[in-house]
């Protein structure tokens, strides 16, 4: 068949003999549709024209030409998939271009066909009105079933949801409907909300997965509290070992200032927090200020310490460097008269007087250390630096951190050597340092930390590397290991080809990975 523009169109026509039942049937929905009656179908044959015509598939950019909120993006983009949907199902043999139940339920999806129920998600002012479809809803969800075929069911067309935002819940129907995950880093958390609302174990199960894999210092006081809410104890240990193992980093990520009081004093309390009393203490502060803005007060020092509360006394005052104290909580504004006076005399008198504050400082983290050779020499001749990089690359089997390198030092008695260390991983820094290490005569290794522990996720290699500037001889190693276990993490070792110095798997410098797990 050829149309008026010439274009070549694939067609199908069907006469279907239909039973006086039916066609009676058809007469009367004929006539509900159409008020005036001028229209009628054909007594003894229906004519499906089209079933398939050629579309140009838009691409994103044409969909979405300038950059919106995550939120908004993700509501547009099942929007479109709504007009998709609807314009599949009105080819009347829509079905037949399925071959799975998968696929042809998908099409219902965001679609008003057939639609026996509508949701107005969001909040006032910021709804969305979605088309569901009751039995769909119900095999997808016990919460569901419960209020459409339960004993309470209510039978309500529009089901108003302002709990919800709109993107999370077409996420969460997306799951029912088509088996598929579409997460991102501004709706999982509300997804989660939602599948654990509507008790979809599997899409709040992938929603966790995701949170832990995106897992970061600078998110993990935020997911903190937001596990703890949701109850999920894995999620909650993850976000433990991020925030004790980079604890400052933690405490001064914009994230810190958005939690409850009662995630502020699980933290404050944390025995195992790897940070400076100080550190800890800006942070309380930082927080303070944050709460008097949510509570519409003057952010002054004493509505500060009035929101605080009992979490002062949390902050362990009397354990931070003496220098610490006097430049920054005594002259904070924060503490009594009586208060500062207080710790003054514990830091000097003989006689120590009581205090609220805990006086015994955290235990911190115990770093644990990888060592990849399994003897280590020296010779006449090496190992010699002259600005040259030792480099090797690592992996590991389970998230750790870490914290610095052990290194080798003079063969030749003591001495001082200078040294840069970085780490990297496909070629992005991720962490650096510039320090200086002693280094006795002896075939110890000596310790250069980052200044901030670097996270290492697992099953991706890692570039450990190093500069040196020192004495020319010194110790290496040898008998190197491609494979170690420490504890309960796996460390495998390759070669690297930012190694100009000689060191590899086998032999060379960096004998020591420095690691919190």
């Amino acid at each position: 068949m050829v149309d008026a523009k010439g274009r070549n169109m694939k067609c199908l026509t069907f006469f279907l003999m239909l039973p006086e039942s039916v066609k009676s049937k058809s007469s009367k929905s004929s006539k509900k549709g159409n008020a005036s009656g001028s229209s009628k179908l054909p007594p003894v044959c229906y004519e499906i024209i089209t079933l398939r015509s050629k579309k140009k598939k838009k691409m994103a950019a044409d969909i979405f030409p300038t950059k919106k909120s995550a939120s908004s993006t993700t509501v547009q983009q099942y929007q479109q998939q709504n007009l998709n949907n609807n314009n599949t199902v009105q080819n009347c043999n829509w079905q037949g271009l399925y071959s799975t139940i998968r696929e042809r339920n998908s099409v219902m999806f965001n679609n008003e066909l057939m639609a026996d129920v509508h949701f107005v998600v969001g909040q006032p002012g910021r709804t969305q009105r979605l088309p569901g479809h009751r039995y769909v809803l119900a095999v997808g969800s016990s919460v569901f079933h419960a209020m459409f075929y339960g004993e309470l069911a209510e039978n309500k067309d529009e089901i108003h949801i302002p709990d919800v935002e709109p993107a999370a819940f077409l996420g969460m129907l997306k799951y029912i409907y088509c088996d598929e995950i579409d997460l991102t880093a501004d709706t999982v958390l509300a997804t989660l909300y939602a599948a654990k609302k509507y008790i979809v174990p599997h899409l709040a199960r992938a929603c966790v997965n995701f949170l832990e894999t995106s897992l970061s210092a600078k998110n993990a006081c935020v997911l903190l509290s937001q596990s703890c809410l949701f109850e999920e104890p894995e999620l909650t240990q993850r976000c433990w070992e991020v925030i004790d193992a980079q604890a400052e980093l933690a405490l001064r990520s914009e994230g810190f200032c958005d939690i409850d009081a009662q995630t502020l004093e699980s933290i404050l309390q944390r025995e195992t927090l790897n940070a400076k009393e100080i550190v800890v203490f800006e942070a309380a502060l930082s927080w303070a200020e944050a709460e008097c803005q949510r509570q519409e007060l003057i952010s002054s020092t004493d509505n500060k310490r009035k929101v605080l509360g009992k979490a002062m006394y949390l902050i362990r005052i009397p354990t931070m460097a003496l220098d610490d104290f006097a430049n920054g909580a005594a002259q904070s504004g924060v503490l009594t008269l009586n208060e500062t006076n207080d710790v003054f005399l514990w830091y000097t008198a003989a006689k120590k007087p009581e205090l609220e504050f805990v006086c015994q400082p955290r235990k911190g983290l115990t770093p644990q250390r990888c060592h990849r050779f399994q003897s280590c020499a020296y010779r006449s001749n090496q190992w010699r630096y002259r600005g040259r990089c030792d480099s090797i690359q690592f992996a590991v089997d389970k998230r750790v951190f870490i914290a610095g390198f052990g290194l080798y030092g003079s063969s030749c008695g003591s001495a001082e050597y200078s040294a840069k260390i970085e780490l990297k991983r496909q070629g992005v820094l991720l962490g650096q340092n510039h320090s200086k290490y002693f280094s006795d005569g002896s075939s110890n290794t000596f310790p250069v930390w980052f200044e901030y522990p670097v996270q290492i996720e697992p099953d991706t290699f890692y570039t450990a590397s190093v500069v040196l500037d020192g004495i020319e001889l010194s110790y290496f190693g040898q008998e190197g290991m491609t494979e170690v276990q420490c504890g309960k993490v796996t460390f495998q070792f390759q070669c690297s080809s930012d190694s100009t110095n000689g060191t590899g798997v086998q032999g060379g410098q960096i004998p020591e990975l420095i690691f919190y797990a």
